[in-house]
């Protein structure tokens, strides 16, 4: 036997049993990347491997279907383009003798009110991909209060879906856990007279919002 064999062969199972190490601490470490995503982070890394005309489903707690493109996360819900289901809810308090009377090409989703993302395979592969935190962004540690206080400053007319129903009218304040919203019809400026009621709303009862984009 010579001794340059034996060495090359020990070095050889060596150097193949520290890449088969590697490749196990590789796996677990996946795993255990896996184990700590949240929807917010399987959302974001989808939105980043969006195609052109593509979208994203959801399911909310109330039973509707809505198609979106996000824009913008926060820390817990996300802004985003509503594809082809702009249109009010039929019925909604603030909509004269109900039916589809506006489009709304804009919406505030909260995490907490989508009860399922519908994806196929690719896009559901798309979502595991590592996110890499945005250096910088600000808007990812905002909550929710703070894109709705914009609306009641710019005086956006807004669908606000819940579980008891749609109400639709312009935010007047938000507080820490609840909004004010003045109910009106949806194709009047938010004026005294046109007013047909106040109603607080819990922020953890809202399930989305759409916002009047024409």
């Amino acid at each position: 036997m010579r001794w340059d064999d034996l060495f090359d062969d020990l070095a050889g199972q060596f150097d193949a049993g520290l890449e088969e190490e590697r490749r196990r601490a590789a796996v677990d470490e996946e795993r255990l990347r896996i184990t700590r995503l949240t929807i917010r982070d399987r959302l974001g890394a989808l939105d980043r491997a969006l195609s052109p005309g593509e979208r994203i489903g959801l399911e909310l707690r109330t039973g509707e279907r809505i198609e979106i493109v996000p824009v913008e996360f926060g820390a817990d819900w996300f802004g985003a383009d509503l594809v082809g289901a702009g249109l009010s809810a039929p019925g909604g308090e603030g909509v004269p003798g109900g039916g589809p009377v506006s489009r709304y090409g804009a919406c505030i989703v909260p995490l907490a009110g989508i009860a399922s993302v519908v994806l196929d395979a690719g896009q559901l592969a798309r979502s595991l991909e590592p996110l890499p935190e945005r250096p910088g962004s600000i808007t990812g540690k905002l909550g929710m209060s703070i894109p709705l206080r914009d609306l009641a400053r710019r005086r956006c007319h807004c669908e606000i879906t819940t579980a008891h129903g749609a109400v639709l009218g312009t935010v007047d304040r938000v507080g820490r856990d609840h909004l004010d919203i003045a109910v009106h019809d949806v194709d009047t400026p938010r004026r005294q007279r046109d007013i047909r009621a106040y109603r607080i709303l819990p922020l953890a009862d809202i399930t989305l919002i759409r916002v009047q984009t024409d």
